[in-house]
């Protein structure tokens, strides 16, 4: 027998054609909305941000993210690499979002109102919350897999 992977019906394939269809539209108008806008430094500089972008998210955090799943894999026993995997993500991608912010970003000391919080303190509380989270998250999994190895040995 062989085992052989399902395929998408014709209303399937006709459903991610038209999504397909729409996104290149859309991508279509957003570049040319861009180029019709913008003059040539603007164009460099986001130039520079994109590929600055893409450099960073395949070299530096893909690298990251494959190395911290191949640790998960390896040190941690199967119960326990759901919550670390997802608590991981968790942070990591907030702290992403927060790093204008976390670097202040845009203050300006004629306007005391902008970024006027303690934003790397409270980026400190956030994630000790997601630390004890996952870390909770770990010991109920871990002792819930005990006693169903435990059970099941009766």
């Amino acid at each position: 027998m062989s085992a052989e992977t399902p395929q998408p019906g014709r209303g399937g394939l006709v459903t991610r054609l038209l999504l397909g269809a729409v996104g290149v539209v859309v991508g279509v108008y957003g570049a040319w909305l861009v180029l019709s806008r913008q003059d040539s430094r603007q164009l460099g500089s986001l130039a520079r941000y994109l590929v600055g972008g893409i450099v960073l998210n395949d070299v530096v955090i893909a690298t990251v993210a494959l190395l911290a799943g191949v640790a998960v894999v390896r040190l941690l026993p199967r119960a326990a690499r759901a919550p670390v995997v997802v608590g991981g993500v968790v942070l990591a991608s907030t702290t992403l979002l927060a790093v204008p912010v976390l670097l202040s970003y845009g203050r300006k000391p004629d306007n005391p109102t902008l970024l006027d919080r303690d934003f790397v303190g409270g980026w400190w509380v956030f994630a000790g919350v997601v630390v004890v989270a996952t870390a909770v998250a770990v010991v109920v999994r871990l002792r819930r897999a005990r006693a169903a190895a435990a059970g099941s040995e009766t």
